[in-house]
Parts: structure tokens; sequence; C-alpha cells
């Protein structure tokens, strides 16, 4: 019998005022643990996510093939699965590129025409996913995000893969970082 907030509160009323045994406890221990909790969840009020949606993507072209268009140059230094933190110097969202490598010239070509008090681009951050690319953020980040980048000094905020820790407490975050990135010499 799933037991619903009014059996809740008498048993908790029951053991407050220790009207009750120790095996009348374990037998109401028993039906607190039998609680359908997504209902109860709902009557107090309460919303927690009943699972966990952390998923590994599965874009990975054929033949390592990671990424569409021209080859990366050397410069570029780039970095798969990878995601650097900085300011923007040239917002993403609005700025969509149709490879990395396009990327990756567009923070050369940023850097190189920057007026003298302007941040200079260093680092360059795409995203190759069709299915877009995860950061904890409010925006839903789409294929072909190009993010251009000013730190002093260049720190990848994720690499690889994000940690158990950070998806537990970002479920929606996939296993693997999706982004590539590179740090320049401006």
């Amino acid at each position: 019998m799933p037991v619903t907030m009014q059996h809740y509160n008498e048993t908790q009323l029951k053991v407050g005022v220790g009207k009750i045994k120790r095996s009348q406890g374990a037998c109401l221990l028993a039906q607190i643990l039998d609680v359908d909790w997504a209902e109860l969840s709902k009557e107090i009020g309460l919303w927690i996510h009943v699972a966990i949606i952390n998923k590994e993507h599965h874009d990975k072209p054929e033949n390592n093939e990671i990424t569409t268009g021209r080859r990366l140059p050397p410069e570029c230094n780039v970095e798969l699965h990878t995601d650097y933190g900085g300011d923007a110097v040239r917002w993403g969202l609005t700025h969509l590129k149709e490879s990395a490598f396009e990327c990756c010239m567009a923070c050369l070509n940023q850097a190189k025409n920057a007026r003298p008090n302007d941040k200079k681009c260093n680092i360059w951050v795409y995203c190759p996913s069709e299915n877009g690319c995860y950061s904890p953020d409010i925006y839903q980040h789409i294929n072909q995000e190009c993010w251009l980048k000013y730190a002093e000094k260049a720190k990848s905020t994720f690499k690889d893969q994000y940690s158990e820790s950070f998806r537990n407490a970002h479920p929606n975050a996939p296993v693997v970082v999706p982004w590539m990135s590179g740090v320049v010499s401006v």
C-alpha cells in the first residue's frame, strides 16, 4: 500500500510522542520507506530529477576525420574535447563558422586587426557537434558556434570528460566534452 502524506504525518506524530514500541517503529519505518516518492514530492511541492541524464555523444565521424573543412594548421594548436575560459572577444552565439579551421582563422585575423587597446583573440573555441555543445550556462549552444576569447594565461575549464561530480551537479552534461579549442600566439 503506497503511503501518502497523511500516513507519513500520522507516523511522524506517533513516533514524535513516543507512543510506539520498537517493533511498531520498525513497521512504521518500513511503511515510510515504501512511500511513492514521486507522488509525495508532488504533494509537498518538491521537484527533484528522477533520473540523471548523462549521455556520451557518439557523433565522431569515421576514419578519424574529426572535423569538416580544411586541415587545421599547427599555429591553431587544436585540442579536441577541450573548452577554454576567457573574456569573449567575439560572442559565439551569433558567430557561426563552417569549420574549426575558419574559427581559428577568425581568431588569428581578429588578433591581427585589433585596435591598440582592444583585447586580442588568443583562444578559439568551436562546437563541431551536430547536436550542439553543452556548457553550464543558460544558452543552448549549437553546431558551428565559434567563440573568440582572450585570457592573459590560457587555462582549459574542461578537458576530455566532465567529472562525475560535475555531471551529478549538472544532470544534462554529457560524459565527453564536445568542444574543440586552441590557444594561439599573437
